[in-house]
C-alpha cells in the first residue's frame, strides 16, 4: 500500500488520525490521459467502496460526498517516486534524500529495493509513476474562521478537461465570464499604500461585476498573499451576495508546508490545515483567502514551478470554452495581471503575449512590472541593451550582479517584443488621466485587444459587445464599443438586447435603445415566445405558466409538454388580459403592440428598472401603467413569499403614481382632452379604459385626483351644469315648468333657449335626478310597505298590499337588467361574478328572496303569522339598503364605510368573547344544577345567561345570598322556570361552593367587561383611525359605484321603471340590437383623433418624466449623495495632481542625475588626455547628453508612438521557430545587421527534412555537401539569385540581407538562400446591390481574394512558394482548376507588380530566407468576363479549400506580412484601408 505522506512518514496506525476510514488502494500504473481521450465515468461514476462505509464517514448530505470520492479516484491521480535513488543534496535538518527530494521513508516500501532494469541513474519518466490521488476534499484553516474551501492533489500530466469538469461539475462553480490571470513577485514585496487600496478595490469590483474567476499561485505570499488580503478585505467591508469570489490557487504540491494534514485518501470533510508561517522553512503555506485549491504533483518534494505548465494548459482550455447566458454565447476570455515579478515573471508575460493574451502591468509595483512600464511607451529602437541594463541596476539593484550579459540580452528581446505588441499591452498607472481603477483597466485591456484583433467584417464588434453585457459593465460599452470607430445598425443589436433583457441587465437596455433599437421592430412573436421560454423560474409567474401547459398536456393527454404560446400567457394573467393574445391557428409577424408586450413580460417578473426603461417608451402610458399596476396586485394575492409581495405591491403603488402623474400634466394642459383619455376605449389593452383598469385595481389614489372626480362629478350632474345647486335640482323635480325657465342651466349652448323640448329630457335623464327620484320612490316603498304591515296586513291581500308586490316586481326587474346588462360582451358568468361582488347587490338580493319567502307563507293561510315575521325580516333588510343611498354624500359616506368596516372587526371580536363566554356558561352550568336535561334552558344557563352578565344582568342565586327557591323548579319539571342548584335536603339551602363562583364570576367580569371589551373599543378606534385618513379617497372611489350604477339605469324610478324595461325588451329580443355603454363612460375614437391624443398624451410624459428627473436632484438626499461623490472626484484629482507633480519631480531629478553621470565621464576623460602625451581625437570623447532629454516627457503606452516600420525583420526573430520545439537565439534590434559586433551570439541550428518534396538542401549540411550548391547564380533549376544583389556566403552558407534571426540552418524552407514565391493580389470594388461602389471616408472600398488552406487557421492571399521550374505556386494551383493556368498567366502579366524583394517570414533563418513578387491584378468593372471566368473556376476548385472575396482593412485576419502587400494594393488603387 502507498503512504500517503510526504513531509513525515505517516503509517497506517497513524492514518486514521489524518482520516477516520481508509480503504487499501491497489497501486495503479502509470498512466497518461490526452486532452482529446475520453475521461471514464465523467458524468457517473462507481467505486468499490461500500455505501455503508460511505455513510459511516458521512452522517448527512452523504450522497454529493459519495459520488466525489468515487469520481476523483477513477479520474484524478498523484505522482509517488518508486525508485529511491540517493541524492548528493541534504534536507534542511542534514538527512539523506532521494533525487526527488523525499527522505528514504517517505518512499514506497518497494522503492528502496534496487529492481531490475530501472538503471542507476534516477529518471523521472520511469521512476514516477501516477496512481489515484489521496488528497481531496474541504479544507478549513484552523484558528481563521468557519470558512470552507475546496482543494484537490492532482498529476502534473492532468487533462485541463478533467480539472474543469471537477471544478463546474462536482465543485459547482458556474463557469466564468472573464479569467483573471494573476502573476509576479512570490516573494512579499512592499507596495505603495494607495497603489495596494487601488489595485485591492478594482481587481474584487471586476472579479465582481463580470462573475470572474481569479487564478493566482495559492500561497500565502507575494502577489497571491496581495490577491487574498484583497479577497478577505472585500468580504468584511461589504456584503456583496450574489456569489463569492472565486479565487483558485494553484501551487505545487511538493512545496506546500504542513501537506499532511490534507491528505485522506477517503477525502477530507473537512481537512483541518494549520498556517504556520514561522516554521516553513524553504516551503510555503497555502492561502487562507482562496476559495479553491488545485496541487500539482510530479513526484518531487521542494521544487517551485512544477505548477506552471498545468495552469497555462488550463487557463488556455478554459479561454476556449464557450459560455451561453441569457442567450449570449462568448469564449471566455483571459487577462494577466502582473505585480512585481522576477525573470519567471518575464517568461509567464512573454508566453501571454505570445499567445495573445492582454496583460496588465500595475506600474509602481516593482522590479520586472517597472521594467516594462518604464520602457513601454518609449520606440522599439531606442529599448537597447545598455536601456535595460540601467533599469536592471536599479529596479534589481539586490540582485542585479546575478544577471549575465546573456541574460540581460535575452530581456531585452523579450521586452522588445512585449512593448511590440502594444496593443495587448495596458500599463496601469497611478494617477493616470481616465484610468482611475483596476477593474477599468483590465477590462480596457481586453477591449483593446479585441478591438486590434483581426477578424472579418463586424465579427469582432460584436464579440466585444457580448463580453460587455456578459459582464454587466455598460460604462466600459459606453466608453468602449459605441464609438465613432464603428457604425452600429439597430439590427445588430437584437441578439444582446434579448439577452440584456432576460439576464435583467436594464442600464444595457436603456443603452440599446439609445442607440436606435426600436421595440416595434425587436419585438415579435418569436421573440417573445423566446422571452417567456427564458423567464427566471424563480418568479411566480413562470410557475403558474408551467402549471397552465401541465393542465394543457393532461388535457390533450399528450406525452411532451406543449410549447410557450401567447395565449398561455392570457390564462395567466387574468380575465382583463385575456384577449391580448388568443389562440391562433397560424401566426402573425407583427403583435399589436410590441412595447405593451415587452412591458408585460417583464412587469410579470417584477423587474423594476426594465419596466421603467420600457414603460417610458410606450405610447399609450397611463392605461399601460395602470394595467400593470393591476397585473402586479393580482400576482401579489398568489405570492407566498411576503417581501415579494411588499416588493410587487410597492411596484403597483409606483405605476399607479406614474399614471397620476401623467393625468396631472394632462390636465394642467387641457382638461377636456385629459377627461376624454380616461373614457378613451384602448385596443391594445384589451378594449378597456383607465377608469375601468383604476376601479378593477382599485387604485384609490387615481380615482380620487381631481380631476378625475371633475369627470365624474360632470357625468353625475349629465348635461347640466354642475353649479347649480341641489335644491335646484329637487325644485325643478316637484315642479318640472321651472325647467323652461333660467332657473336652471345647462352645458351645451343649444339648450338655453326657452323653448328646448331637449331641455325635459335631458334633466330626466341625468344620473342626480335619476338618483333623487329613485330615493324618492324607495322612501314611498317603504313607507307603504310599514304601512301595511303594521296597520293593514289581512288574511286576504288588500290593494295597498298589491301594490306593494307590483312595486318589488319592478325592483326585481331592475336587478335582473343589472345582471345580464353586458355591453362589453363579457358573457353571463362573467356578468354575474361582477355583480355579486358587490356588497349592496347582495343585500338586494338577500332581501327579495326573504320577502318571497315571506309572500309564500303569507299566501298560505296556516302559515300567515310566519309570513308577517318573514315580511318584517325583509322590511329591516329593505331599509339596511338605505345605506347605499348614503354614499353620495361627502359627511355620511365615510361614515357608512367606517361602520362597513368596524362590522369585520365585531366579527373576529365575537370569536374571542364567545370562548369567555361558553367556559364560564358551562363551568357555572355544572356547578349549580345537576344534569338539566331541557335544552332550551341548557342554552340560557350557558349561553344567554353568561351573556347578559356582561351587561350587569348578574343570576340571584350565583352567590346563594338572594337565592329563592320559588324562583325556580327543584326538579325541573316547571317548563317556565329554570333548574333549582344543588341544595340541602334537609334545609333547602344551597349546598355549592359559593367563594368559588363568586370568584369565577369576578374573573369572567374582568376579562370580559374591562379586557375584551375595551380590546373591541381599541378595534374600532384603531379601524377608525385608518379609514379616517384615507376617508376621502374611499369615498370618492366608491362614489363612482353609484355614478355609474344611475349613469345606466333607466330614468323613471320604480315602478314606472317597468315602461323602461319593457322598452329594453322589445329593443333585445325582438329588434336584437345589441347592449350599448353610453359614450361618457367609454367611448372609441376615431383612428386620427386617437393618434393625436396619444402623441399628445406622449408629449407631456416626457415633461412628466423630466420634471421626476429634476425632483430627484433637488432631492435633499440626492444633493447629499451628488456632493460627496464631487468631494471624492476632486480628492482623486487632488491626489492624481499630486502623483503626477512628484512623477515630474522625479523625472526630472533621474534627468539631472543622467546629467551629472554623463558629466563625470566627460571630466575623467578629459583628466585622462591631460595625463597622456597628447590630446585624443574627438571622437573619441563621449557625447554629452542634454539635460533635457527627459524633461517633463511622459510616455504613455496607450498612445502609439511616432515610430516608422521596423528597419529589421521582426517576424523573422520570433523565439519560438514555428513547427518545432525549436527556440531561437535572442537577437535584439541593435544586434540584427552583421556589421553590428555581437560576441555573444551563438544560434541553435535546425532543417527540417520534407519527405513530401522532392527538391531540398541537404537535411545536415556539411561542408563537403555544401560545396556542392552554386550560390547567387542559377543552379539547376533552383534560382538561388536574390533580388537584393549579391548576397554573402560564410562557412559555405549564405548570410540573410536583412541580418540575424537567431537561427542557424534552412529551418523549414527548402533551400539555402533566397527561397523564391509568387504572392498575386487579386482584388474588386465593393458594390452595393444596385451596382454603385461603396465608400468610407471619402476612398472606394476593396474586396480582396483570400483563401484558407487545410490544416491552417489563417487566412491568406492565393499564392506562395515557387517549385523549381514552375511559374505559379502550388498552393495557386489548388484554387484554380487547370484549364484556366494560362489565363491567370497573362492575367499576372497585365498586372502590377507592388512588391519584388525580401519578405519578413516566420521561417527564415540566418542562411535561408523568402523572396516574393507581389502582383496586383485588379478588376475594375464589375461584368469583366476575365473576372466572371475567374469566380466560375473558383467555384469548383477542391472543396477542402475556403475562398471567398473579402472587404480590404486593416484587420482582415491575413499573415502580418500579407497584410503588408494588401496596403500597398490600397495606396496604389488609392482605395480605403
Amino acid at each position: 500500500m502507498a503512504v500517503h505522506g510526504r513531509h513525515t512518514k505517516v503509517l497506517p496506525s497513524q492514518l486514521n488520525k489524518v482520516c477516520p476510514e481508509t480503504g487499501d488502494s491497489p497501486a495503479m500504473h502509470p498512466r497518461e490521459v490526452s486532452d482529446f481521450e475520453v475521461v471514464p465515468n465523467l458524468q457517473q461514476s462507481s467505486s468499490s467502496i461500500g455505501k455503508g462505509q460511505r455513510k459511516a464517514h458521512f452522517p448527512s448530505g452523504s450522497n454529493e460526498k459519495e459520488n466525489l470520492i468515487s469520481w476523483i479516484p477513477e479520474n484524478i491521480r498523484k505522482k509517488e517516486c518508486t525508485y529511491f535513488v540517493e541524492s548528493s543534496q541534504t534536507s534542511d535538518s542534514g538527512r539523506v534524500v532521494c533525487e526527488c527530494g523525499y527522505l528514504r521513508e517517505q518512499h514506497l516500501e518497494d522503492a528502496a529495493k534496487p529492481p531490475l532494469f530501472l538503471g542507476k541513474e534516477w529518471d523521472p519518466s520511469r521512476h514516477i509513476q501516477e496512481m489515484p490521488t489521496d488528497a481531496f476534499g474541504d479544507i478549513r484553516f484552523t484558528g481563521l474562521g468557519q470558512k470552507t474551501g475546496k482543494y484537490v492533489r492532482v498529476s502534473s500530466d492532468t487533462p485541463p478537461r478533467v480539472i474543469y469538469h471537477l471544478m463546474t461539475q462536482h465543485w459547482g462553480l458556474d463557469a466564468p465570464n472573464l479569467l483573471i490571470s494573476v502573476t509576479g513577485g512570490a516573494k512579499n514585496f512592499v507596495m505603495k499604500p494607495r497603489l495596494k487600496n487601488i489595485f485591492r478595490q478594482g481587481l474584487v469590483k471586476v472579479a465582481q461585476t463580470t462573475g470572474a474567476w481569479i487564478i493566482t499561485g495559492g500561497s500565502h505570499t507575494g502577489v497571491m498573499k496581495q490577491v487574498g488580503e484583497a479577497v478577505r478585505d472585500s468580504v468584511l467591508s461589504c456584503s456583496y451576495k450574489e456569489g463569492d469570489i472565486v479565487t483558485i490557487g494553484i501551487a505545487t504540491w511538493g512545496t506546500v508546508y504542513n501537506r499532511e494534514s490534507l491528505i485522506c485518501p477517503m477525502g477530507g470533510f473537512p481537512a483541518e490545515y494549520v498556517l504556520d508561517e514561522e516554521n516553513q522553512g524553504s516551503l510555503s503555506c497555502l492561502d487562507s483567502n482562496h476559495s479553491h485549491f488545485i496541487l500539482v504533483d510530479n513526484g518531487t518534494h521542494g521544487k517551485y514551478g512544477v505548477e506552471i505548465p498545468l495552469r497555462t494548459r488550463l487557463e488556455k482550455f478554459i479561454s476556449k470554452q464557450t459560455k451561453v447566458k441569457g442567450g449570449v454565447a462568448i469564449k471566455i476570455p483571459i487577462v494577466c495581471v502582473v505585480l512585481e515579478g522576477g525573470p519567471g515573471t518575464l517568461d509567464t508575460i512573454y508566453n501571454a503575449i505570445t499567445n495573445g493574451t492582454p496583460c496588465v502591468i500595475v506600474e509602481g509595483s516593482g522590479r520586472v512590472a517597472d521594467v516594462i512600464a518604464q520602457v513601454a511607451g518609449l520606440p522599439v529602437p531606442e529599448i537597447t541593451i545598455s536601456l535595460i541594463r540601467q533599469k536592471l541596476s536599479v529596479l534589481f539593484h539586490d540582485t542585479y550582479e546575478q544577471f549575465t550579459e546573456g541574460q540581460v540580452v535575452e530581456w531585452t528581446k523579450k521586452i522588445q517584443d512585449i512593448v511590440r505588441s502594444r496593443q495587448l499591452l495596458t500599463i496601469f498607472r497611478e494617477g493616470k488621466s481616465g484610468q482611475q481603477d483596476v477593474d477599468v483597466a483590465i477590462l480596457q485591456a481586453l477591449f483593446k485587444a479585441s478591438r486590434n484583433q483581426d477578424h472579418f467584417g463586424r465579427e469582432n464588434w460584436d464579440h466585444q459587445l457580448k463580453l460587455a453585457v456578459a459582464w454587466n459593465r455598460v460604462d466600459i460599452a459606453r466608453s468602449e464599443i459605441f464609438t465613432d470607430d464603428y457604425e452600429w445598425k439597430p439590427t445588430d443589436l437584437h441578439s444582446v438586447m434579448a439577452a440584456a433583457l432576460i439576464s435583467n441587465k436594464p442600464e444595457f437596455v436603456k443603452l440599446f435603445v439609445e442607440q436606435g433599437v426600436r421595440l416595434k421592430e425587436f419585438v415579435t412573436w418569436d421573440t417573445l415566445i423566446y422571452l417567456y421560454d427564458n423567464m427566471a423560474p424563480s418568479c411566480l409567474f413562470h410557475s403558474k405558466l408551467q402549471k397552465v401547459l401541465l393542465e394543457e398536456k393532461e388535457h390533450t393527454a399528450s406525452s411532451k409538454m406543449p410549447r410557450i404560446q401567447l395565449h398561455h400567457v392570457s390564462q395567466v394573467q387574468g380575465s382583463s388580459l385575456r384577449s391580448l393574445y388568443k389562440r391562433t391557428s397560424g401566426r402573425v409577424t407583427f403583435t399589436i403592440d410590441p412595447v405593451r408586450d415587452l412591458l408585460i413580460w417583464a412587469v410579470v417578473q417584477s423587474r423594476k428598472e426594465l419596466a421603467e426603461i420600457i414603460w417610458a417608451q410606450s405610447q399609450d402610458c397611463m392605461v399601460a401603467a395602470l394595467a400593470c399596476s393591476k397585473i402586479l396586485k393580482e400576482l401579489a394575492k398568489e405570492e407566498e413569499d411576503t417581501d415579494t409581495t411588499d416588493e410587487m405591491l410597492a411596484l403597483a403603488e409606483q405605476y399607479e403614481h406614474k399614471a397620476i402623474g401623467v393625468f396631472t400634466e394632462c390636465y394642467r394642459k387641457d382638461e377636456e382632452r385629459a377627461q376624454k383619455l380616461l373614457v378613451r376605449v384602448s385596443e391594445a389593452w384589451g378594449k378597456t379604459t383607465c377608469l375601468q383598469l383604476a376601479l378593477e385595481a382599485k387604485n384609490m389614489n387615481f380615482v380620487s385626483h381631481g380631476g378625475v372626480q371633475a369627470f365624474l362629478t360632470k357625468v353625475w350632474w349629465g348635461k347640466m351644469c354642475v353649479d347649480n345647486g341641489l335644491w335646484r335640482v329637487i325644485v325643478c323635480m316637484l315642479f318640472f315648468p321651472f325647467l323652461y325657465t333660467s332657473f336652471i342651466t345647462f352645458r351645451e349652448k343649444k339648450m338655453q333657449p326657452m323653448g328646448c323640448l331637449t331641455r325635459f329630457r335631458a334633466f330626466f335623464t341625468a344620473p342626480v335626478v335619476i338618483f333623487h327620484m329613485n330615493i324618492l320612490s324607495y322612501f314611498t316603498f317603504l313607507l307603504l310597505f310599514a304601512y301595511v304591515l303594521m296597520v293593514d296586513f289581512q288574511p286576504s291581500p288588500s290593494w295597498w298590499e298589491y301594490l306593494i308586490y307590483f312595486w318589488l316586481f319592478s325592483l326585481v326587474c331592475e336587478e335582473t337588467r343589472q345582471l345580464l346588462h353586458d355591453p362589453d360582451g363579457l358573457g353571463v358568468l362573467k356578468m354575474a361574478s361582477l355583480y355579486f361582488k358587490d356588497f349592496w347587490n347582495k343585500l338586494d338580493v338577500g332581501a327579495i328572496v326573504v320577502f318571497i319567502i315571506g309572500l309564500t307563507c303569507r299566501l298560505i293561510p296556516s302559515t300567515l303569522y310566519p309570513g308577517r315575521i318573514i315580511l318584517s325580516l325583509a322590511f329591516i333588510i329593505f331599509c339596511l339598503r338605505l345605506m347605499h343611498i348614503f354614499t353620495v354624500s361627502k359627511t355620511l359616506g365615510p361614515k357608512i364605510i367606517i361602520v362597513k368596516r368596524m362590522m369585520k372587526d365585531v366579527f373576529f371580536f365575537l370569536f374571542l368573547l364567545a370562548v369567555w363566554v361558553v367556559s364560564f356558561g358551562v363551568a357555572k352550568q355544572a356547578i349549580l344544577i345537576h344534569n338539566e336535561e331541557r335544552v332550551e334552558w341548557l342554552f340560557r344557563g350557558v349561553v344567554y345567561h353568561s351573556y347578559l352578565t356582561i351587561f350587569g344582568q348578574i343570576p340571584s342565586y350565583i352567590d346563594g345570598v338572594n337565592f329563592n327557591i320559588d324562583q325556580c323548579s327543584p326538579n325541573g319539571t316547571d317548563p317556565y322556570k329554570p333548574k333549582c342548584p344543588e341544595t340541602n335536603e334537609d334545609n333547602k339551602e344551597p349546598i355549592f361552593p359559593e367563594w368559588l363562583t363568586v370568584i369565577l364570576l369576578c374573573l369572567y367580569l374582568l376579562f370580559t367587561n374591562i379586557l375584551l371589551l375595551n380590546l373591541l373599543i381599541a378595534m374600532f378606534n384603531y379601524t377608525f383611525q385608518q379609514v379616517q385618513q384615507h376617508t376621502d379617497q374611499i369615498w370618492k372611489f366608491q362614489r363612482h359605484d353609484l355614478i355609474e350604477e344611475y349613469h345606466g339605469r333607466p330614468p323613471a324610478p320604480p315602478p314606472f321603471i317597468l315602461l323602461s324595461h319593457l322598452q329594453l325588451l322589445v329593443r333585445r329580443g325582438l329588434l336584437r340590437r345589441p347592449a350599448t355603454r353610453h359614450r361618457q363612460l367609454k367611448e372609441k375614437l376615431e383612428k386620427n383623433e386617437e393618434a393625436a391624443l396619444l402623441s399628445w398624451e406622449m408629449y407631456l410624459k416626457e415633461n412628466y418624466l423630466q420634471h421626476q428627473q429634476c425632483q430627484e436632484k433637488q432631492n435633499t438626499e440626492q444633493k447629499i449623495r451628488d456632493i460627496a461623490q464631487r468631494v471624492d472626484v476632486l480628492a482623486d484629482l487632488l491626489d492624481m495632481d499630486r502623483v503626477k507633480r512628484t512623477s515630474l519631480v522625479e523625472q526630472r531629478l533621474g534627468a539631472l542625475e543622467d546629467q551629472v553621470h554623463q558629466s563625470a565621464k566627460a571630466l575623467r576623460w578629459i583628466i585622462q588626455a591631460l595625463q597622456g602625451s597628447g590630446f585624443s581625437s574627438e571622437e573619441d570623447m563621449p557625447p554629452l547628453v542634454s539635460s533635457r532629454t527627459s524633461e517633463e516627457k511622459e510616455f504613455d503606452p496607450e498612445e502609439k508612438p511616432g515610430e516608422k516600420q521596423p528597419t529589421h525583420h521582426v517576424l523573422a526573430r520570433n523565439l519560438l521557430y514555428p513547427g518545432s520545439h525549436t527556440t531561437r537565439f535572442p537577437v535584439p534590434d541593435e544586434k540584427v545587421p552583421w556589421e553590428v559586433d555581437f560576441q555573444l551570439y551563438d544560434p541553435p541550428a535546425y532543417s527540417a527534412d520534407h519527405r513530401d518534396t522532392a527538391v531540398q538542401d541537404p537535411f545536415s549540411p556539411s561542408l563537403e555537401s555544401l560545396l556542392k550548391i552554386n550560390y547567387n547564380t542559377m543552379d539547376g533549376l533552383i534560382d538561388r539569385q536574390s533580388f537584393h544583389g549579391l548576397y554573402a556566403v560564410q562557412d559555405g552558407l549564405p548570410l540573410n540581407p536583412m541580418g540575424r534571426t537567431g537561427l542557424r540552418g534552412r529551418g523549414r524552407l527548402h533551400c539555402f538562400g533566397p527561397n523564391h514565391a509568387l504572392h498575386p493580389v487579386v482584388t474588386r470594388w465593393r458594390r452595393n446591390l444596385d451596382g454603385s461602389i461603396i465608400r468610407k471616408s471619402l476612398k472606394k472600398m476593396l474586396e480582396v481574394l483570400v483563401a484558407q488552406y487545410p490544416l491552417s487557421d489563417v487566412w491568406a492571399l492565393p499564392g506562395g512558394s515557387l517549385e523549381p521550374g514552375e511559374t505559379l505556386p502550388l498552393k495557386l494551383k489548388w484554387i484554380l482548376r487547370r484549364e484556366f493556368w494560362p489565363q491567370f498567366q497573362n492575367l499576372l502579366k497585365q498586372g502590377t507588380e507592388i512588391h519584388k524583394g525580401y519578405l519578413d517570414d516566420p521561417r527564415n533563418t540566418d542562411n535561408a530566407w523568402v523572396e516574393t513578387v507581389a502582383i496586383s491584378v485588379h478588376f475594375d468593372n464589375q461584368n469583366d468576363v476575365e473576372m466572371k471566368r475567374l469566380n466560375s473556376f473558383l467555384q469548383g476548385c477542391d472543396p477542402e479549400l475556403c475562398i471567398r472575396w473579402q472587404v480590404l482593412d486593416r484587420r482582415i485576419p491575413l499573415h502580418a506580412n500579407h497584410k503588408q502587400l494588401l496596403q500597398k494594393v490600397s495606396t496604389l488603387l488609392g482605395a480605403y484601408y
